[in-house]
């Protein structure tokens, strides 16, 4: 067995990881006790790793125009057609598209390529999906993309704000770290949110906002700062422009606020209060800030708030943006962004020639190139003739999904570098590149609080894959740009990205790694996390990134979101993440556990809007906008507001049909940041009725092409059995005799039984089943057919339902443990009435933590009346 330190792939927060393996295969994972990101504790999905490292559908060998191909026939034949692309139409017809999943080392000389020497910035990340108008507040406001926050502040702090973010689903480490520290010294928490999410577990205060009245709430938060003798006047003097103006734009009294926001005047009041009484303060806001038609002035107007108060470059306080995925930072130091030069640079002239020169690049575009929405737009009009993917799938990740799928249609070439053989975008490739995955690749990583780690190699790569800077480099040097790209290693590129960054020193600019210079190879293998800048918090002496070194206040003002309802389209649709799916499940979608909490896509739906609609609770529900539908099930619940409705954003082609949420949002962004507006869509919902629901439990996965092909089946869903040794489908027919279209995927041996259709069949030596019934519910769910397919089943043509099913169908709540709802609310009717004791009783909530809120949601609706029964 080898040990290895290494992080984990999934959200921003950027926990270390210790890697066990046999040389072959990883074994298993746990938390790094050392890595101060999380100090030993993980998520489920961190904690499930090993199960995800799987080598079914791995993209194993170059592929050209569908037929497999050697590496130099392959990398001569993107660069070729890149180059052809450069000399008939110019540079600005290529684009790269890249991922916050690549490391800082692939982001370096992806951007060194495209903007240095084919000549365009038309260079953009998903990262654009996730915090782009965070990046654009910090620069209107710093005057350099810096957060100026770590994890400690949330230790430090007496009152935290959590501003769009489920954080105990979306960021479940940090969330833990707030419930320690509430624990320990009492902090303060208030959530802002439409939804009542799970982090409201621990919420004094919950505000249900109407959506998209963030700027509203903090326009109203500045007034009252400036108007109840709140205001840091010796900082907002001495450190800061702009305040004036900032004021003059924002002076909406707090029964204004309450009446935008559709809170109660007490709400707002009490809100208002609690900032304005507590210097340690920190404000963490996430995508339900930052992905709107006005982001970038939701961020701003939290970050007025602190300046005003001069809550910023002192523990415990500060506004934070946290980011979604593990490099999203390392990206944006690296210039990834289509507005963007590499260690934080603008296109000014300055900037320009300190790049230009430093990579020896005449060639160095000069002006920002196109962000992602538009970056596809151009694709759909044909003015971009090749594009490059890596390491993402904007298939289904970005708005207006039809749009965007039509645009890669379009395109003349399109190259993907991907691990995955098979996703939504890779159907469109001309060219597919196999590209190491985690645990094969090697490099760094930065995560939200700045904090740069090591992301190691573990095992051997799979197939012909290699790492994504070395594709990139290979396909640069057959470009002709081989002095400039003669990297052998991950750490010369990090070595060059560090000298680059170092040429900050002469300005007022943050980034700044020389503290690295010098590195030997060693050096770099043992590199332990560290962050920038060294030793000392962002604008502690308080000096700022702008020319004057004054934080600069920015007017901002209450903007309606673009997508809104209509007599034909008349709810709110919000998208999120759901607690053990990560993205478009590429990496979890592999991993039976990680379906147990949640194995399809849902609508939640309130109980009012439900019920005017005649839907109920498991209901197939069409969703349409203007742009296009969906299919998901009815999840009625009071979570949502009247008038809204919330669907995941993970699932996909792969995973189910018509379930791409992406399809219902139209190509709205942020004018500043260029993110799209993807928390509020206006929709209509329609329940689907009289259908044949079958479940299937198949040794196999079903050809997508012949299930796709049934001309009456409504819906299906998708998720992998233990150890993929079986796969799970849910259908809905349109009819009980659509049932034998159904059944030929299988080459079943069908009969009856009883009053249900029970298929029973073999493929290769193992029995398959399938139970059919004109009412969902009375199927067996999918968290309880994990294990019957094992090996060898004694008579399985004996088989009924009753034999199948076990009596606890309730949801699982627990992951790590397989421990179900049902057997929680038994046992604590049974006197468990605290988390202590369920978990010595059952294990859940003892491993990674992330069942927790809804443990503590269970215990407050069932503990206190079994203990009133008991006596």
């Amino acid at each position: 067995m080898h040990s290895k330190d290494t992080t984990c792939p999934y959200c921003g927060v950027g926990c270390g990881v210790t890697a066990q393996t046999d040389g072959r295969r990883l074994i298993a994972v746990e938390g790094n006790s050392r890595h101060p990101a999380n100090r030993g504790r993980l998520c489920v999905k961190g904690a499930n790793l090993a199960a995800t490292m799987v080598n079914d559908g791995r993209l194993l060998r170059p592929v050209v125009d569908g037929r497999e191909v050697d590496w130099r026939t392959a990398t001569d034949e993107v660069a070729a057609r890149l180059r052809a692309v450069v000399d008939v139409n110019g540079a600005d017809a290529v684009a790269f598209y890249l991922s916050g999943q690549l490391l800082t080392e692939d982001y370096y000389v992806a951007n060194k390529l495209i903007k240095g020497y084919i000549g365009t910035a038309n260079v953009d990340t998903n990262s654009r999906l996730c915090m782009a108008s965070a990046v654009a507040a910090h620069k209107r406001a710093f005057g350099e993309d810096v957060v100026p926050c770590d994890y400690s502040d949330l230790e430090s702090a007496d009152l935290i704000i959590l501003c769009g973010s489920n954080t105990a689903w979306a960021h479940p480490i940090v969330y833990q770290r707030i419930v320690a520290a509430r624990e320990a010294r009492g902090t303060r928490v208030v959530v802002i949110d439409p939804r009542r999410t799970t982090t409201c577990d621990i919420a004094d205060q919950h505000l249900a906002i109407r959506p998209g009245t963030d700027a509203a709430l903090f326009n109203g938060l500045l007034a009252y700062v400036a108007a109840n003798g709140a205001l840091d006047h010796d900082f907002v003097e001495r450190h800061t422009e702009g305040f004036a103006a900032a004021r003059a734009a924002n002076r909406l009294s707090p029964e204004a606020v309450a009446t935008l926001t559709d809170l109660d005047l007490h709400q707002v009041l009490s809100f208002y209060a609690a900032f304005a009484d507590t210097q340690a303060t920190v404000t963490l806001f996430s995508q339900g800030v930052n992905q709107a038609a006005n982001g970038t002035d939701r961020a701003n107007a939290i970050i007025n708030c602190h300046l005003a108060t001069g809550r910023i470059g002192i523990a415990g306080a500060g506004p934070f943006s946290i980011t979604g995925q593990p490099n999203a930072m390392g990206g944006r130091e690296v210039g990834g962004l289509a507005n963007q030069l590499a260690a934080h640079m603008d296109f000014d002239e300055t900037c320009w020639t300190t790049v230009s020169n430093f990579w020896g690049a005449p060639n160095l575009a000069r002006q920002p190139g196109l962000k992602a929405v538009d970056m596809f737009d151009a694709i759909h009009d044909g003015r971009i003739k090749a594009l490059w993917v890596m390491g993402t799938n904007p298939a289904v990740s970005l708005p207006n999904t039809p749009k965007v799928r039509a645009a890669l249609a379009r395109c003349e070439t399109v190259i993907v570098s991907d691990c995955v053989a098979q996703t939504d975008t890779t159907a469109f490739a001309d060219v597919l590149l196999p590209a190491q995955g985690w645990g094969e690749k090697d490099g760094t990583v930065t995560n939200s609080e700045r904090r740069i780690s090591r992301q190691r190699r573990l095992l051997p790569a799979v197939g012909e894959a290699r790492p994504d800077w070395q594709i990139i480099c290979d396909v640069a040097i057959s470009m002709g740009f081989a002095d400039a790209f003669a990297f052998t290693a991950a750490h010369e590129i990090f070595a060059e990205h560090v000298d680059l960054s170092a040429t900050n020193k002469a300005t007022n600019r943050l980034f700044d790694l020389s503290f690295l210079k010098g590195l030997s190879a060693r050096d770099y293998a043992d590199l332990e996390p560290v962050s920038w800048p060294p030793q000392e918090r962002p604008y502690a002496q308080r000096l700022f990134s702008t020319p004057s070194g004054r934080a600069r206040f920015v007017p901002t003002a209450h903007r309606e979101a673009l997508q809104q309802p209509c007599p034909a389209y008349p709810l709110i649709l919000n998208s999120g993440r759901f607690r053990d799916q990560w993205h478009t499940m590429t990496r979890t979608g592999s991993a039976a556990k990680l379906f147990l909490h949640s194995c399809e896509p849902t609508l939640q739906i309130h109980p009012r809007d439900a019920a005017s609609r005649n839907i109920i609770n498991g209901d197939l529900v069409a969703v349409r906008s203007a742009v296009g539908e969906v299919r998901l099930i009815a999840d009625v619940c009071d979570n949502v507001r009247a008038g809204n409705v919330f669907a995941p954003i993970h699932w996909n082609d792969r995973f189910a049909s018509m379930a791409v949420v992406g399809s219902l949002f139209e190509s709205a962004a942020d004018p500043i940041s260029g993110q799209p507006e993807s928390k509020h869509a206006a929709v209509q919902c329609r329940a689907i009725k009289h259908l044949t629901w079958a479940r299937l439990l198949y040794p196999a996965e079903l050809d997508l092409d012949r299930l796709n092909g049934c001309v009456a089946l409504r819906y299906w869903a998708v998720s992998p059995g233990q150890d993929r040794a079986a796969f799970q489908y849910e259908f809905a027919l349109a009819n009980s005799e659509a049932m034998a279209e159904l059944i030929e995927l299988g080459d079943a041996l069908c009969f009856q039984a009883g009053s249900q259709l029970r298929l029973l069949g073999e493929h290769s030596g193992r029995p398959w089943l399938l139970f059919t019934d004109d009412q969902r519910e009375r199927l067996p769910p999918f968290s309880h057919l994990q294990h019957q397919l094992d090996a060898d089943v004694p008579d399985w043509q004996k088989l009924s339902v009753r034999s199948v099913v076990r009596r606890d169908q309730s949801p699982v709540v627990c992951t790590c443990f397989e421990v179900t709802r049902s057997r929680i609310e038994q046992a604590i009717l049974a006197g468990h009435d605290d988390l202590p004791a369920l978990g010595r009783e059952l294990k859940c909530g003892t491993n990674c933590g992330s069942c927790v809120p809804e443990l503590n949601e269970l215990l407050a609706r069932l503990a206190v009346p079994a203990a009133v029964a008991a006596r």
